[in-house]
């Protein structure tokens, strides 16, 4: 056997930090909710990166930053390491009562003044206006941001699967662009892989609800992402994209 030069020091890993919503997170390991971001390791070369999943259940583009979240996951920034940030699922929830989780449409500089149940006035802003936030800080840090749309629900009108092509994709898209980060449209991408599979075959992936997949389909969307990942040109994330060989 080898024996460990104590002397050679192996290079440090570069961390991925991922930020958004239950459809990333690991949702407290329940099967029937398991985010994409718990299988995203599997795609990438673990001997030189490390997927740190940030992501938390209910949370908007809105909310994560409220509750300090963003804040937390800032302070561990190193220069060199990346940030994917996707949300869009729970920003149309309501601005003004029950959860205080939904954000102003768009990308604008419009604001909304909202007294939570708790006494705190909020200011809130645009869903475009938090992305450009994220991208921005992450970038202050020396952290490379990418963008993603969000996941795809089970649901297919006009039997195709459901798109946000006129919301949360073109808000999450104008932010990337404004900001100068790279943008992967994964819902439109994902749309795309579900029709091939077809209606039947993607239902089996959310056994919950809509939005929720199991762990099968966490993969897929998992590898999705991944394949995204790699064909973003100029990104630097991209060598570190292992998508492993299917077997014949």
């Amino acid at each position: 056997y080898v024996v460990a030069n104590p002397k050679i020091k192996l290079p440090k890993k570069k961390k991925v930090f991922l930020i958004g919503d239950s459809t990333m997170a690991d949702n407290n390991n329940n099967p029937n909710a398991v985010g994409w971001g718990v299988a995203f390791p599997k795609y990438v070369d673990t001997m030189r990166v490390e997927v740190i999943n940030k992501a938390r259940g209910g949370r908007s583009s809105r909310t994560y930053e409220f509750e300090g979240l963003w804040k937390e996951v800032k302070q561990q920034l190193q220069p060199g390491n990346f940030v994917i940030i996707q949300f869009g699922h729970n920003d149309a929830g309501e601005i003004n009562k029950a959860k205080f989780r939904g954000s102003l449409k768009g990308n604008g500089t419009e604001t909304q003044i909202v007294n939570r149940a708790d006494s705190i006035t909020e200011t809130v802003h645009t869903f475009g206006f938090y992305i450009e936030k994220y991208i921005k800080e992450a970038k202050e840090k020396g952290a490379i941001p990418i963008v993603m749309s969000q996941t795809v629900r089970n649901e297919w009108p006009n039997g195709k699967p459901e798109l946000r092509e006129d919301s949360y994709n073109k808000w999450s898209k104008i932010a990337a662009e404004n900001q100068g980060a790279d943008f992967i449209d994964l819902n439109v991408i994902i749309a795309k892989k579900y029709e091939e599979l077809g209606k039947e075959k993607v239902a089996t992936f959310f056994p919950k609800d809509h939005t929720h997949t199991d762990a099968e389909g966490a993969d897929f969307n998992a590898m999705i992402a991944a394949e995204s990942i790699r064909n973003l040109k100029k990104s630097a994330l991209r060598d570190y994209i292992e998508i492993p060989k299917k077997k014949e």
